[in-house]
């Protein structure tokens, strides 16, 4: 009798090693933590020691940071760190093999924060195509309307990649809800207008805004922009899925970068694991 082949195992979308964090740290009662890095700054090499540094430190997803000339959201310690990538020749080949090469050695799932200008310069199919080969788990796009997202809405859908949306203090409630119901991966529920950067204090209303827009998603809600320090990642982790920290990391890199890469690592890694074990 001939036997037949085994079926090949089924490939897992790359949106499912994000579902499956999510998954995982409410099993454990536990939040999200998700920093920011910049591709490049200060160099390529050094942004994949960093990304295998805060997944052992218990980062549990990463945005990285594709360098662009003209950031909207961005606030002056990231876009420094865009223009110092920028200046030192960092192309999306390189951005894309730093991540390839950081997903192969850790589990946490890497997602790309990047201008749609550049994906739709790139062309889209090419750009999901870039971001699967890299083992991207999905983007972050912060410059892209929901009027003009269909396209790459339908690339990432028939990917498995995640596309996260973004809603402000100032999104009007039925844009925000339409919005939330959009995003995939998860929803950026920015915590303050303007432009990025640490702060010392959470805004009013955000509690409040963070229990509405969950009405409105299934997704889990992460909060990010102004938040440093692990007193105000544990108030935001009471009420939100998970909390986003990337000025104040990208200061501590640039702050650190005459210094040894060992030095500079773990400090680092010390930095994320405070606000990780204040995430529950």
């Amino acid at each position: 009798m001939t036997i037949p082949p085994a079926a090949p195992a089924a490939i897992s979308p790359p949106i499912a090693r994000l579902e499956a964090v999510f998954a995982a740290n409410r099993a454990a009662g536990r939040k999200a933590l998700a920093p920011f890095v910049t591709a490049g700054d200060p160099d390529a090499a050094t942004t994949v020691a960093v990304l295998e540094a805060i997944a052992k430190a218990g980062a549990s997803l990463c945005e990285l940071g594709v360098p662009y000339s003209d950031p909207i959201a961005d606030g002056p310690v990231i876009q420094a760190s865009y223009t110092r990538a920028l200046g030192k020749g960092l192309t999306l080949a390189d951005m894309f093999d730093a991540a390839k090469q950081a997903s192969a050695r850790v589990s946490m799932p890497i997602l790309a924060m990047a201008s749609y200008s550049l994906i739709f310069r790139r062309g889209i199919d090419r750009f999901v195509a870039d971001a699967v080969a890299a083992g991207l788990a999905g983007f972050v796009v912060p410059d892209l309307p929901i009027e003009e997202s269909d396209d790459l809405d339908t690339a990432c859908r028939r990917a498995g990649l995640a596309l996260v949306r973004l809603v402000t203090p100032t999104t009007p409630p039925d844009r925000a809800e339409a919005i939330a119901k959009k995003s995939t991966g998860f929803l950026y529920c920015v915590s303050v207008a303007g432009v990025t950067g640490a702060r010392t204090e959470l805004p009013p209303g955000l509690v409040d805004r963070v229990k509405w827009l969950k009405t409105k998603t299934d997704v889990p809600i992460l909060v990010g922009f102004g938040i440093s320090s692990p007193e105000q990642v544990k108030a935001v982790a009471e009420v939100a899925d998970g909390v986003i920290v990337g000025s104040a990391l990208v200061r501590r890199i640039t702050e650190a970068a005459d210094q040894p890469r060992e030095t500079m690592l773990a400090d680092v890694s010390h930095y994320v694991a405070d606000l990780a074990a204040a995430c529950g």
